[in-house]
């Protein structure tokens, strides 16, 4: 049974996750501070973490970056649950860390879908994922240890980065449409924000400094394509 951590101080909406996410079948365990979340996960990772941001001592941000820097834990995935909307906090809570951004009031069918896909998502690429290295321009993918090198130094990706980078990559012989990346790796239908994936993009470009974002190529009204020649 897939292990699920919930942070968050509101008691009403932690049971209410708890008991739609264990009717789901998932085991879930609740933590009201992010410091006790996080003392439990270095002891045993969940498969994945729901975080609130605004929370008693450590906020839900400063967490989720302890998280991406710490080796042990740095590849669970998360999802921030939070009341805030604005698309500041969106983009600071992807570049956080985070790999899904849900708002209040939500919807316990659309949390359950976005962790199922999620997790699914993460099991599928690890169970295609090849020990190769695969090394294009400046930058070196290392798909057994999941890093990510530019000009030799490490890239900290977050799992939807890393995700969207080598999707890119294992189709870069031709353009991957916007409609084609939200139904891989999000499975967003057409109600759904889709901005996300400009987001990504762009703190991935960003990630890769000015040389490796040269190499995700926008083809206008289309989508991308990762173009660098192999060494």
């Amino acid at each position: 049974m897939q292990k699920i951590f919930v942070i968050e101080d509101d008691e009403n909406i932690r049971e209410l996750v708890k008991i739609a996410l264990e009717g789901y079948g998932y085991s879930v365990e609740t933590f009201e501070t992010a410091e006790n979340g996080l003392k439990k996960m270095e002891k045993a990772a969940p498969d994945l973490a729901v975080f609130d941001l605004m929370l008693p001592g450590m906020d839900g941000l400063t967490a989720i970056r302890r998280i991406r820097e710490n080796r042990q834990i740095n590849k669970i995935p998360v999802i921030i649950l939070t009341a805030r909307d604005k698309e500041y906090d969106k983009v600071a809570g992807l570049d956080g860390g985070a790999d899904d951004y849900i708002t209040k009031p939500f919807g316990v069918m659309e949390l359950a879908a976005r962790v199922r896909s999620l997790l699914r998502r993460c099991r599928e690429n690890e169970e295609k994922e090849e020990e190769t290295v695969c090394a294009l321009g400046g930058l070196t993918v290392d798909t057994a240890l999941r890093e990510v090198t530019m000009q030799g130094h490490p890239v900290a990706l977050t799992y939807k980065e890393y995700e969207l980078l080598t999707y890119l990559i294992r189709n870069r012989s031709r353009v991957v449409t916007r409609e084609e990346l939200l139904d891989r790796l999000w499975e967003y239908t057409a109600d759904i924000e889709t901005r996300t994936l400009d987001i990504h993009i762009r703190t991935l470009r960003q990630k890769l400094g000015a040389e490796g974002g040269g190499y995700i190529r926008t083809i206008r009204s289309v989508g991308y394509r990762f173009a660098v020649e192999e060494k």
